[in-house]
């Protein structure tokens, strides 16, 4: 029986018809392989449409190109800040401002903080405590500081965490109520549809602080910025980025 992996025999040799059959064969598969059969090959992107570049808040933007980096967190109006984040933050999502009640604001809760943490030395001054024992004037005293400790913290807190924001997509309102209960409301840029600003009575106008109303086509369809510092630079602001956004989209569509 033949061996048909024996190496020892010689192949038979091509007549001249079957070897111009094979070049002719050889010839169409170098055709085929020149052929490129890859669309997405970087030579043949030109017609592919590129997204919009995003530019810096300084590009765009008069009143913050005037503004200053800052990372304190205590100010009631931070411009560009470098190191404030918060829980619903996209990856790629940039604060450019945010805002706080005016601290002419919270006078009121610090003046009856102070009054009350003087108030146990009047007491003692014209003797309305005389009765209790020193044992207990000493255990009231500290109850009362305590009270005040608790009401001053709450107040504190209650200002601190009550944030507006406004990042490079959208809007955002923390309504921070308790330390168990807070809201959050957001809404994109481009559903903004009008902004006004009101600001009325005397420590309004002295210290310049106001309230900006913002309606949106969201499922939040206002938001108030109330007692914030400078409502007519912050209503400039949101003016620029509603302009920003019009112009991505427009180039969008162009593209």
């Amino acid at each position: 029986m033949p061996d048909i992996f024996d190496g020892s025999k010689k192949k038979p040799s091509l007549t001249s018809a079957e070897s111009i059959q094979l070049d002719k064969i050889s010839e169409a598969d170098d055709s085929v392989e020149d052929f490129d059969l890859n669309p997405f090959d970087s030579k043949n992107t030109s017609d592919v449409t590129q997204p919009t570049a995003i530019r810096d808040v300084d590009d765009y933007s008069e009143v913050m190109r005037r503004e200053t980096s800052s990372n304190n967190s205590l100010k009631s109006f931070v411009a560009k800040p470098t190191e404030i984040f918060f829980d619903s933050q996209h990856s790629q999502e940039k604060v450019l401002l945010l805002l706080r009640r005016h601290p002419v604001t919270q006078v009121g809760w610090i003046i009856t903080a102070i009054f009350l943490a003087i108030l146990p030395f009047l007491f003692s001054a014209v003797g309305l405590l005389q009765f209790l024992p020193s044992n207990y004037q000493f255990a009231a005293t500290i109850g009362w500081y305590l009270l005040i400790i608790g009401f001053s913290l709450e107040s504190f807190l209650s200002w601190f965490y009550n944030v507006y924001i406004t990042t490079d997509e959208r809007i955002i309102d923390v309504d921070f109520y308790n330390l168990l209960y807070k809201n959050i409301s957001a809404a994109k840029i481009d559903n903004i549809e009008d902004i006004t600003t009101e600001a009325g009575g005397v420590l309004a106008s002295v210290f310049n602080f106001g309230t900006v109303k913002i309606q949106t086509a969201g499922s939040v369809t206002e938001f108030d910025f109330e007692d914030v510092p400078q409502p007519a630079k912050v209503t400039a602001f949101l003016n620029e980025m509603l302009l920003e956004e019009e112009r991505e989209q427009l180039e969008n569509r162009t593209n």
